[in-house]
């Protein structure tokens, strides 16, 4: 297949996805950076099959992650919050357990990405992705600035592609 047809088969593809806020401190109402994803998603044409707001829990994640991986109606995972570097982070340690294959360039190209609108600070985002039970499974920060700009600049032009290839 050419490489403009492989671009249009895969753009064809629209996610349901799995949308979970790690806080301590928000609630659904002020959860803006879920919020964002949910609008992102909806306006690019995919669907929000689930959205969870979950305590930073590392149990709570965990369980909760092995429940979406096995959901046949989720397609991919979207986690924002708990990426950070303080003692009540703990979404990575979670999220890397459950990852088969890392998409290293995720959070390389992110951190490139706020690096231009932050500065330094960027270094402190352990953002990530790659594949946990034959699904896509992004980390994003809990900053809706961080939301706004994984999904605009990496996740939503890659999302249908990525389900493309796993689905071959």
């Amino acid at each position: 297949m050419a490489h403009e047809q492989h671009k249009q088969a895969a753009a064809q593809i629209k996610a349901r996805c799995a949308v979970v806020t790690l806080s301590d401190s928000r609630t659904e109402a002020t959860d803006r950076s879920g919020a964002r994803i949910r609008e992102l998603l909806v306006a690019a044409g995919h669907s929000v099959a689930v959205y969870c707001l979950i305590p930073d829990d590392p149990g709570a994640l965990d369980a909760l992650l092995n429940d979406l991986e096995s959901d046949t109606a989720v397609d991919a995972i979207l986690t924002n919050g708990g990426t950070g570097i303080s003692k009540r982070d703990q979404t990575m340690s979670v999220v890397m357990r459950h990852i088969q294959t890392h998409l290293s360039g995720f959070g390389e190209l992110f951190r490139m990405l706020s690096f231009a609108q932050i500065g330094p600070g960027a270094m402190m985002s352990r953002a990530e992705a790659g594949i946990a039970g034959g699904k896509p499974l992004f980390a994003m920060p809990g900053s809706t600035a961080a939301v706004e700009l994984a999904m605009t600049r990496l996740i939503l032009p890659e999302l249908g592609h990525l389900l493309y290839e796993l689905r071959k």
